[in-house]
């Protein structure tokens, strides 16, 4: 197994935990780009958001519920940010399916 994910999913890499469920665990980001820079997953390795099957709906709801929640868990009631990267262009540096929950100031325009 390769994927840095799925080794903190299993417990043979630490991550500082906030959330976690059957399908999904959530943890704080090593690298923040934010006060409040959290990485939300899917337990299954999914490479992306760019192999996302119909199947796959449900599961990519959950995470965003998920994400609102923990941002409620974080009071980040003023505003906060969700987002993917998709590919190396597209700067995913790890390619299991992730959402980067950020929040905790006053964002800067990024597009």
């Amino acid at each position: 197994m390769d994927c840095i994910f799925c080794k903190i999913i299993v417990g043979e890499i630490p991550a500082e935990k906030v959330y976690s469920d059957e399908e999904i665990i959530a943890f704080k980001d090593i690298n923040p780009q934010a006060p409040c820079h959290i990485l939300i997953i899917p337990k299954r390795h999914i490479d992306g958001a760019d192999v996302l099957k119909s199947d796959d709906a449900e599961l990519t709801g959950k995470l965003i519920l998920a994400a609102a929640r923990i941002a409620r868990q974080f009071h980040l009631e003023s505003g906060y940010r969700i987002v993917t990267n998709i590919g190396k262009d597209g700067g995913q540096t790890v390619r299991h399916l992730h959402f980067h929950l950020l929040g905790g100031e006053k964002l800067k325009d990024s597009f």
